[in-house]
């Protein structure tokens, strides 16, 4: 391919980079803003994401302009389109990431006892930050990046995001049970928790993706 094409390659993975840069400042913060009992962080985590999805139909539309000038095949083509699904994913992590970050403040308001919980949300939220950081450092290192590796760290983190939350699940209907007339409210817990449990499993959609353009083969992503 043309080096105009490599260098429009370049500035789309920059635009992903970024994208994916504000998701892990935006996920810090709200851990921070629940690990400190400070509002105010939770609302400066969603000034991080408030752009994300116009971000994401930027890249999107830079990416089809491609597919139009330049006519990609075989590798350059399965590249792209790693890209475009990728930009979904991110686009969905952020809006899941936003929900979370504003109902996990509103429970901590409200009348629930989130104590039992604390150290197992902490942790769950740790391994989607781990996840994407895996993931960002590879697509900022995409020359050097073994993509069956950053896959295989991902995977380790989502499945103890599945095992925490499996946990939590069984406190939370236990909660549930025993709470009378805050059983609605754990119910919604529960429900902001599968928020972060939906982001472990997008990330490895994404790292999937970045297998996929690496390396080829089929490509299966969860829905």
């Amino acid at each position: 391919m043309l080096p105009r094409y490599e260098n429009k390659l370049n500035e789309i993975r920059g635009m992903i980079s970024v994208m994916l840069s504000q998701i892990i400042q935006s996920s810090e913060e709200t851990l921070k803003a629940f690990e400190t009992d400070n509002a105010e962080l939770y609302e400066i985590s969603r000034t991080y994401i408030k752009n994300i999805q116009v971000d994401a139909n930027k890249i999107d539309n830079e990416i089809i302009k491609t597919f139009a000038l330049f006519g990609p095949e075989a590798d350059e083509l399965r590249l792209l389109v790693a890209y475009l699904k990728m930009t979904n994913e991110i686009d969905r992590i952020g809006d899941g990431l936003k929900k979370y970050s504003k109902r996990l403040h509103d429970h901590c308001m409200g009348g629930c006892d989130m104590s039992v919980l604390t150290n197992a949300i902490v942790q769950l939220h740790k391994t989607t930050i781990n996840a994407l950081q895996y993931i960002s450092e590879c697509l900022n290192n995409i020359d050097s990046c073994d993509a069956d590796d950053t896959y295989r760290k991902v995977m380790v983190e989502e499945s103890k995001n599945d095992d925490l939350f499996s946990l939590m699940e069984k406190e939370l209907l236990n909660l549930i049970i025993d709470a009378n007339e805050l059983a609605v409210e754990y119910v919604r817990v529960l429900g902001t928790l599968r928020k972060l449990e939906r982001i472990g499993d997008r990330t490895v959609n994404i790292a999937s993706l970045m297998l996929y353009a690496q390396k080829g083969g089929e490509l299966n992503l969860h829905n």
